[in-house]
């Protein structure tokens, strides 16, 4: 495992220096689910949530939570990001809605911390737009999917992570 980086070396907290890194095209996948009760995602599913498009809300809050990143992780790096796509997948077994993020960038840094901050302010939105019918809703299984890019390479995550 390699050091920390973002410790220096008396130990304090410091943003990485990434001047001299190459620009090159980044992309991460992550994703996340939210497991709710089986009305609550049929109000999401038929479009009849009196708090209008669910999904599609969501999907707009995530997207603006990938552009934030910056302003939300107190050391990461602030991007410009060239693609941001936010989906839903709805699991009718487990009463369950998927999201899945890819970012892009053209960047000295990597985009991972920005597809897993949308995937997070995405089932934020859902929790909020539907917790007045069902609070036991649960966020979990947020991680990153795939990374390329960059000097560390391609990452892809296997069952045994």
């Amino acid at each position: 495992m390699n050091d920390l980086t973002h410790f220096n070396q008396r130990g304090e907290a410091h943003m990485v220096d990434v001047g001299d890194k190459s620009v090159t095209h980044r992309v991460a996948v992550a994703s996340g689910q939210i497991s709710m009760l089986p009305e609550t995602l049929a109000l999401i599913e038929s479009g009849s949530h009196k708090k209008g498009d669910v999904l599609g809300i969501a999907r707009i809050a995530g997207i603006m939570g990938a552009k934030r990143t910056g302003d939300l992780v107190p050391l990461c790096h602030p991007i410009a990001l060239t693609h941001v796509d936010v989906t839903f997948t709805v699991d009718q077994k487990n009463h369950t809605v998927i999201c899945e993020v890819r970012a892009e960038t053209r960047s000295q840094t990597g985009v991972e911390m920005e597809a897993l901050t949308a995937v997070q302010v995405a089932l934020l939105t859902i929790y909020d737009m539907c917790k007045a019918v069902d609070r036991g809703m649960v966020i979990g299984a947020v991680c990153l999917l795939e990374k390329l890019g960059g000097k560390s390479g391609h990452y892809r995550r296997s069952d045994d992570d």
